[in-house]
């Protein structure tokens, strides 16, 4: 079996500690850890020692990214963008890509004859509305 190991930051979040605190038990030797280049690693059995029960695996992180985008669509009517924004919603609760979260949310300005359509999601997801968009937008009245 392959050794765990945890990093300085995630043996603070396990212990609700600050990182500085948990840097200064290795300092003194009260928590036993090896360092590799400018960061502290700890053992899983070191940490278990230290605190006296069983550790819980490390998390893994890993990436993600999301957008966050604001279409802004003028001289629209309150019919279109009624039709619009439905069909957004739809598309929305049928376009979702592992697993990604995808909220969209529509604000129309009647005197300025102006919609904007707030969509945050993943990249993925967030794309393919941003293209449904363009498609009905491009269509017109």
């Amino acid at each position: 079996m392959s050794q765990q190991y945890y990093s300085v930051e995630q043996v603070a979040e396990l212990l609700d500690l600050h990182v500085r605190t948990v840097r200064g038990y290795v300092r003194d030797g009260k928590l036993k850890a090896t360092r590799i280049g400018k960061q502290y690693r700890i053992r899983r059995e070191d940490l278990e020692a230290f605190t006296g029960t069983e550790a819980p695996a490390p998390v893994r992180r890993t990436r993600h990214a999301e957008a966050s985008v604001i279409v802004q669509i003028d001289a629209i009517s309150r019919e279109t963008t009624d039709r619009l924004s439905t069909l957004l919603m739809a598309a929305t609760a049928h376009h979702r890509q592992d697993g990604e979260n995808l909220r969209i949310q529509t604000a129309y300005d009647e005197e300025r004859a102006s919609l904007k359509v707030v969509i945050l999601g993943g990249l993925g997801n967030s794309a393919e509305l941003l293209q449904t968009i363009s498609s009905l937008v491009e269509d017109g009245d």
